[in-house]
């Protein structure tokens, strides 16, 4: 008998990683779109006219209208999870709602990522801190955050090979692309022949979300990593995906051969076989030139998880220093892909949507 799939919604369904939601959870194997969210203003416009990504928008949704929509609304229809593309700032109390309500939330905004009862998830590294969710009151509907899109590249990258190095610092620089700065983005006279060096909060949201991303939980607290990430950021000129420049300062010498081992052998998920998650999730490239942006972006198989594996290449260890670059796409694994992936972890272990006990 096919099991019936989870009646869901995205909100803020015209944005960039809105339509990136659209796009992956149209034939979902276990999530059924049911609403597109979306400001008063775009209220009754069709999607297809409303589409910003280079595809064209899902044949079965092209013409949905995009709804403006309440916390209520969505119980009273039967909606029982949220994906939230809201901006941050607007998101936060919107999503406490909603789990208020009963419906889970998986967010990709930054208001509730260092919140200490709530996940911030990125399932290969660190599935255990959905422990966290145990502890919801009777009735609320579970919320999980993704991480930034640049903290998700440097997490996936290191975590294979944290262990083996007992970093002492960890110093990343970068290139993040347009995209990153949703719609309609940066304006083309600030970002032609130039180059930002500041794109505001994002240094300090990786170099905290790194932190309790890589901690130990103790019960119902995350111990924060204690090693200090120093982060330096620029918005460059290209589309899709951001190329991160790592310095690693160990304290341990493993042989290189045991670190691309490490980064080649990392597959965590493949037990589960969830569909958005790609096997293996890093993909190692031995080339000069590589990661780059326009050929490594779409990285990952099967199918489905295209743009959720992390590419790690110009690899070089020369200790105390490991230095390498790692690419991630911004908008699917840094964004979209990688709320969808934390719901499909949460559906496969078979946690409440909704806590039925907890505290009162």
């Amino acid at each position: 008998m096919t099991e019936e799939r989870i009646p869901v919604a995205v909100l803020g369904a015209t944005g960039y990683i809105g339509q990136e939601f659209v796009r992956l959870l149209a034939d979902h194997p276990r999530f059924d779109l049911q609403v597109l969210g979306g400001t008063a203003r775009r209220r009754g416009s069709r999607l297809e006219d409303l589409w910003h990504l280079a595809d064209p928008p899902p044949e079965a949704l092209a013409r949905r209208p995009v709804e403006t929509v309440g916390p209520s609304a969505l119980r009273r229809r039967g909606i029982r999870a949220i994906f939230s593309a809201l901006p941050s700032g607007i998101a936060g109390p919107i999503e406490s709602e909603l789990s208020r309500q009963g419906m889970a939330v998986f967010s990709n905004a930054a208001d509730h990522r260092m919140d200490p009862e709530i996940p911030l998830l990125i399932p290969e590294v660190n599935a255990d801190h959905l422990g966290l969710a145990d502890r919801r009151p009777r009735g609320r509907g579970l919320l999980v955050a993704n991480a930034n899109c640049s903290t998700t590249g440097l997490v996936l990258a290191l975590a294979p090979v944290k262990e083996l190095l007992a970093p002492r610092t960890i110093q990343v620089t970068t290139y993040q692309a347009l995209s990153g700065a949703g719609l309609p983005g940066v304006p083309s006279l600030a970002i032609t022949d130039n180059v930002i060096p500041y794109i505001p909060e994002e240094e300090e949201k990786i170099e905290r979300e790194t932190a309790r991303i890589l901690g130990r939980r103790r019960g119902g607290r995350i111990g924060p990593w204690p090693c200090r990430v120093l982060a330096q950021c620029a918005r460059v000129g290209t589309r899709e995906g951001h190329l991160l420049a790592v310095t690693v300062e160990a304290t341990q010498r493993p042989p290189r051969a045991e670190l691309e081992r490490a980064w080649s052998h990392f597959d965590p998920l493949r037990a589960e076989r969830l569909p958005t998650a790609p096997s293996p999730p890093i993909l190692l490239r031995r080339e000069a030139d590589r990661p780059q942006p326009l050929r490594d972006r779409w990285a990952g198989s099967p199918r489905r998880a295209q743009g959720m594996a992390a590419v790690v290449g110009r690899i070089r260890w020369d200790p105390p220093f490991l230095r390498f670059f790692t690419l991630t796409h911004n908008a699917v694994r840094g964004g979209a892909g990688g709320s969808v992936l934390n719901a499909e972890l949460v559906d496969r272990r078979g946690i409440e949507l909704t806590a039925g006990r907890g505290r009162d």
